[in-house]
């Protein structure tokens, strides 16, 4: 027990002492996050409202295949990246590799079938009489995508929170594309593995902390959405 209450101490005074590598990593992590759901929700938007909107041959097999990648493991993506992005890969030669840029495009890949099949779901949820008025007034295609995309905006938003809170938790890809290194592509969930391995737990402990803290503002988020919605 006493080896429990140091511990917690010592992460305390970590977090609070700003202790200057806890937030660098932290930094790194909300980066990396963030870019790839911000990229992410400028593909995925537009896709899940075109697949919500427009019926096509092999729509059906294309909901299959997202509904499969929002299930894939992350670990897959991160081996399926490193192929593409290692010096023998086609795209070696932009140096992605262990650096941040590259595990932001990772987390892309793994955001982008969340933000695209639940903006779709968030979508179809609107009021039918909604693309019936559309249309009887004359909107053109862009404005009546402008129109419903305003009607649900609550859930779409909802949609890029929880792939945000999926990609910020994940340790897989972070591992494999960026490496780990100390002050360049550390991460908050690859750095709690590493120093927990070294038997450095008040570090892996402080950095938990905030993980839970950042887990439960991005829920806060998604629940002040929802009451927005409602």
């Amino acid at each position: 027990m006493d080896f429990l209450i140091k511990a917690f101490y010592s992460a305390w005074s970590l977090i609070f002492g700003f202790d200057p590598e806890v937030y660098f990593i932290v930094w790194t992590s909300v980066k990396v996050a963030t870019s790839a759901t911000f990229l992410a929700s400028v593909v995925g938007v537009p896709v899940g409202l075109v697949l919500a909107l427009r019926d096509f041959r092999g729509k059906p097999l294309v909901m299959v295949i997202l509904n499969t990648l929002m299930a894939l493991p992350t670990v897959a993506v991160g081996l399926l990246l490193y192929a593409f992005l290692s010096r023998r890969g086609p795209l070696g030669e932009l140096g992605l590799l262990f650096t941040p840029a590259g595990i932001a495009a990772g987390l892309f890949v793994l955001a982008l079938p969340t933000v695209i099949n639940l903006t779709l779901t968030a979508i179809r949820s609107a009021d039918p009489r909604l693309f019936v008025t559309c249309k009887l007034l004359g909107a053109t295609p862009v404005q009546q995508a402008w129109k419903i995309l305003r009607e649900t905006r609550f859930a779409v938003t909802a949609a890029i929170v929880v792939a945000l809170g999926r990609v910020i938790s994940e340790v897989g890809i972070a591992m494999m594309l960026g490496g780990n290194i100390k002050g360049f592509t550390r991460t908050m969930t690859t750095a709690i593995a590493l120093e927990t391995g070294k038997g450095e737990f008040e570090l892996g402990l402080a950095l938990g902390m905030i993980l839970l803290m950042v887990a439960f503002g991005i829920n806060a988020v998604l629940s002040l959405l929802q009451r927005g919605e409602g």
